[in-house]
């Protein structure tokens, strides 16, 4: 029997269940409600669009085949009636029928219903700060306020540009602004650094660093105050700076808009995401919700998570409507992977960083490997970065992040350990992960197998290792001559250390350790540096053997200090 499905929203999740649910039920109706004109489009495209990279909205509007999903396209091409510039004021459960206004003529109507999809996505995260509302300051959200942002830019109303929030829509607009205008560009983050909650902290300052190169600065651990400015913002007040900009883009995160449904009395997670079960559906068992505006099982913690990302609304979308038509669909849960381009980096991450991992209870450790992405006979190659997050007392791969260059290198090796978190894989799995090999494309041994492995050695205790940030501390304390630095390197690398630092780093390669064992101090820690942490590992087993354990290797080696900046 037919049905009538009425759709608010109609950006990603939308779209993609009212299409998969006409294509099963061809005979049914289905009705489109969104607040906006401009429908159906690629928002995660915005920050290219405002770079220049993409040079007229419309193309992310666009299907793959160059056809407009305006309100035609979808009356036209997929018989769904669709409402631009109409807003649902509320759903009244027990009649079955929700309340719209036109807002343009302002008329009331009631659209009836057998199933309902709210689809209502994000808005942004507001600041309760003074000056926030001054003209010139603006929040990403949607294609209205982009093409604003891009005017103005374009016009040259914008020399200075000053973004809050260091997470990837902070950090995609300071590369758009940067790198295609040329903009002095600010980057101001209450937290101590950058994708907080998304990467180690090891990884964020390579991030921050190879951003520093492309003169993005960058104040962390400041909270802004105030802006200010006569009728237009020109300035923004911290604890201890001010910062003239022309522009503000406030970044700061999203949050469920759960309004409507909150009204309706559908179940609300306590952050204000709407509940939902693995079929998609609220509490009221005849209206579903996706995308931006529900809370979804992380299957790594077990506990829900909110995940507003355009990619994992779609998947949503096809699972509801299937199951509009009558399906029996699941959605599992969420790792929660992203990528992000910044500049010339790829950064991509799956599951739970390190911090995050330990604040979910997690006794977790973290392993680094920096190693090229091609077999290193290769002539054209590049260096990868990996962590991996591993539980200590189960091996249970938690998470994996990675920088590297642009390319499919980085997320490729992500996307192979995202497909498989949901099985609860161990290190000794990801040691033994099979991936395709040939030179031009990965090392026989590729990075990620060298990482699994590396974190069994660290879980089992035989590589004991300190990150860069706490190689910094111990750099600080050589004065105090408990710490000695044992390059593992040819003395070709180690050279110019030594005869700088000559009480506190010593060259002692690898390959010549057990012949020059009586040059190795007995009564000092040990830091072991070589250029990537597997000769110094290997000066480790060798340093073990004859007794010598109080030792530490430098993970990702004196690559991964050029990469986070550290000038020794």
């Amino acid at each position: 029997m037919p049905k009538n499905i009425v759709v608010i929203g109609a950006v990603a999740l939308g779209p993609k269940a009212a299409c998969r649910f006409k294509r099963l039920e061809p005979d049914s109706k289905v009705v489109m409600v969104d607040k906006d004109e401009i429908i159906s489009y690629g928002g995660c495209g915005i920050p290219y669009f405002i770079s220049g990279d993409v040079s007229d909205p419309s193309q992310l509007q666009e299907t793959s085949f160059h056809m407009l999903r305006d309100k035609a396209f979808f009356q036209e091409a997929k018989d769904i009636e669709v409402l631009t510039k109409t807003e649902a004021l509320k759903i009244d459960r027990q009649e079955k029928h929700v309340l719209v206004k036109n807002l343009i003529t302002q008329e009331e109507s009631t659209l009836p219903y057998d199933k309902l999809v709210l689809a209502t996505g994000s808005r942004p995260r507001l600041l309760d700060t003074p000056g926030i509302d001054l003209d010139g300051v603006f929040a990403v959200s949607n294609m209205n306020s982009a093409v604003v942002i891009k005017e103005r830019i374009s016009s040259g109303q914008v020399d200075k540009a000053l973004i809050i929030g260091g997470g990837f829509i902070g950090l995609e607009m300071a590369e758009a602004l940067t790198d295609m205008w040329g903009i002095e560009t600010t980057v101001v983050e209450i937290t101590d650094q950058l994708l907080p909650g998304l990467i180690s902290r090891n990884l964020a300052q390579i991030v921050k660093h190879h951003m520093e190169e492309k003169e993005v600065s960058f104040l962390l651990e400041h909270r802004v105050e105030r802006l200010e400015g006569n009728g237009k913002v020109e300035r923004v007040i911290t604890a201890d700076k001010s910062i003239e900009t022309d522009l503000v883009i406030v970044a700061v995160g999203a949050e469920a808009n759960s309004d409507l449904a909150r009204a309706a009395g559908l179940d609300i997670s306590p952050r204000g995401a709407i509940v939902v079960n693995s079929k998609m559906q609220t509490s009221d068992p005849d209206i579903y919700a996706g995308g931006d505006c529900v809370e979804v099982t992380n299957v790594i913690s077990g506990k829900p998570g909110y995940y507003p990302l355009g990619s994992m609304a779609n998947r949503q979308g096809r699972i509801i409507g299937t199951n509009l038509a009558g399906g029996k669909a699941e959605f599992p849960g969420a790792v929660g992977s992203f990528v992000v381009k910044i500049f010339d980096l790829s950064v991509a991450a799956a599951g739970l960083s390190i911090d995050v991992a330990r604040r979910e209870g997690f006794d977790a450790i973290s392993c680094l490997v920096i190693q090229f992405d091609r077999a290193h006979f290769y002539p054209e190659k590049d260096l990868l970065t990996l962590e991996l997050v591993v539980e200590k007392s189960t091996g249970r791969v938690l998470g994996i992040q990675g920088v590297g260059p642009m390319g499919e290198g980085t997320v490729g090796r992500i996307n192979a350990v995202a497909s498989i978190l949901k099985y609860k894989p161990t290190a000794e799995d990801i040691g033994n992960l099979e991936l395709a090999y040939s030179p031009p494309f990965s090392a026989a041994m590729d990075i990620v197998n060298a990482l699994g492995n590396t974190a069994e050695n660290i879980l089992a205790g035989k590589n004991r290792v300190v990150d860069v940030d706490e190689f910094d501390e111990l750099w600080k304390q050589r004065e105090s001559g408990d710490v000695v630095f044992l390059d593992c390197r040819g003395w070709g690398n180690a050279e110019p250390f030594v005869n700088k630092y000559p009480q506190h780093w010593k060259s002692l390669p690898q390959d010549e350790l057990r012949a020059r064992m009586g040059e190795v101090p007995r009564d000092k820690k040990l830091v072991l540096i070589c250029n990537t942490g597997v000769r110094s590992y290997e000066a480790q087993v060798t340093l073990d053997e004859m007794g010598i354990k109080d030792t530490c290797n430098l993970q990702g080696g004196v690559a991964c200090l050029k990469k986070w900046g550290l000038d020794i």
